[in-house]
């Protein structure tokens, strides 16, 4: 399957097509000629560069983590935070290494989903598929949350927090119309320099505050005492999450004109995102604490937090938006995958892609009024899905698609071992952060500590 490549047309398609007119009997829909319309589509959907690419994953990947980051170095501590940061990143790094090999080694593979039929057959599309749709969607409606909590802060809860998620959904339906990624890579030049701005902002302001205390600030080098299970947990799960960029890397790179300059997007993403994470994650909790917030921009005071939440607006925005222009080119793809109208260059192409993404945004936003906190929203993502797609599915793609010999012979010994051990970090971040998640997920609704579902209470 393939949103991107032409595919043969039926027979009873070319039949009905008058090239002269430029008409598919049947389908007033369709205006022009077809191979025309295929040309320019193919042309209009293979313009990614590996700059662009490497853009398009900070969109993709540098937003909500980021946001995170600090607030599981307050529950970690110093020193296991900075270890599980940068030791995930680079393992982030290889997976994601891993993942391109399978798209040149099989460059039909246009979403995730189409290497999970190259392992497991239809049952591994259809399961990677469905994991891949929910996983972006889940995404969407995490920044839906982002931006209601942005707004309900910058009005001081001025209205209900129903109608800032409603007015969330709606920015991000319409940053999700245009369907070429190379399009949405020059809002990501705005994207990155609002979450830098954003970020450079908080670490300011809580620098500035922590200069200007009297009291010690009791941030530790070591984990909380009284640390539960639980509460670990989900602090790494919520690093998991901000190395998430492999989920769409397939998609992205079935738009480069030149795939195989893959690599120098990843070890540019990845060494950029250790780099932001590990000083964002360090220094503001340095500077606030134990009491530090998630999102982190909570931390930098009522007017500062004003000012960053003012300024990430766009990072929240084209970075939600991308995920649901991710999902519905797949879901859009498969639909009309022997059709021009997969190319939304026609009528019916426009129209049922405008449906489509209202259809993603619609269930995003009710996932974001169900689960109304951030940290758990993060950590479920994390441990479903964001487990499969980062850890475990490389590492099997390594062993099934790239691996060329006995896994014990001496050249692929290593590579066997590091992927084993990727392997079991991925099962252990998926059934140890779900258990994880779930019970602070219900602690909270037991204890009343947050908002209930679909209320207009301030979030």
């Amino acid at each position: 399957m393939s949103t991107i490549h032409p595919e043969s047309e039926s027979h009873s398609e070319k039949s009905s097509t008058n090239k002269k007119g430029g008409n598919l009997s049947g389908d007033g829909l369709f205006v022009g000629d077809v191979e025309t319309l295929e040309a320019q589509g193919t042309a209009h959907f293979s313009r990614l560069g590996w700059k662009r690419l490497t853009v398009v994953l900070l969109v993709e990947a540098i937003a909500l983590g980021a946001l995170s980051i600090p607030s599981a170095f307050a529950t970690l501590g110093m020193v296991a935070g900075v270890i599980t940061t940068i030791g995930l990143g680079l393992v982030a790094i290889y997976t994601s290494y891993v993942v391109g090999q399978v798209k040149l080694k099989f460059p039909e593979v246009a979403h995730y989903a189409d290497a999970g039929r190259l392992i497991w057959g239809r049952f591994g599309y259809e399961l990677i598929g469905a994991m891949f749709a929910l996983e972006l969607t889940f995404l969407v409606g995490s920044h839906c949350l982002t931006g209601a909590i942005a707004f309900g802060n910058l009005t001081e809860n001025g209205t209900c927090s129903l109608v800032f998620g409603v007015v969330s959904a709606v920015i991000l339906l319409l940053l999700a119309i245009p369907p070429s990624f190379a399009d949405v890579a020059i809002l990501g030049y705005i994207d990155f320099v609002s979450i830098m701005a954003a970020i450079g902002i908080t670490v300011i302001a809580t620098g500035i505050t922590y200069g200007k205390s009297t009291h010690v600030v009791d941030w530790s080098a070591w984990p909380k005492d009284d640390i539960s299970f639980v509460d670990a947990f989900i602090a790494i799960t919520n690093i998991v999450f901000a190395y998430s960029f492999a989920v769409c890397q397939f998609s992205f790179m079935d738009e480069m004109h030149t795939p195989k300059d893959y690599v120098k997007s990843i070890w540019s993403l990845g060494l950029i995102e250790i780099f932001i994470y590990t000083l964002t994650g360090s220094l503001i909790y340095a500077f606030v604490g134990q009491d530090v917030s998630s999102p982190a921009l909570l931390s930098a005071g009522n007017l500062m937090a004003k000012i960053a939440f003012g300024v990430a607006l766009p990072v929240i925005f084209i970075s939600g938006s991308i995920n649901g222009t991710v999902v519905a080119r797949y879901i859009h793809g498969r639909i009309y995958k022997n059709s021009v109208v997969r190319f939304i260059n026609t009528k019916k192409g426009w129209t049922t892609w405008l449906a489509l993404i209202a259809v993603i945004t619609i269930v995003a936003w009710v996932i974001a009024e169900a689960i109304p906190f951030f940290g758990d929203l993060l950590g479920i993502m994390s441990a479903l899905f964001i487990s499969g797609f980062t850890f475990y599915f490389p590492a099997i793609f390594w062993f099934q698609l790239i691996k060329e010999g006995k896994w014990y012979e001496k050249k692929n010994l290593f590579l066997s071992f590091v992927n084993a051990i990727v392997f079991l970090i991925g099962m252990v971040v998926l059934v140890a952060g779900t258990y994880s998640t779930v019970v602070d997920i219900k602690r909270q609704y037991t204890e009343g500590t947050v908002r209930g579902a679909f209320t207009c209470a301030p979030l």
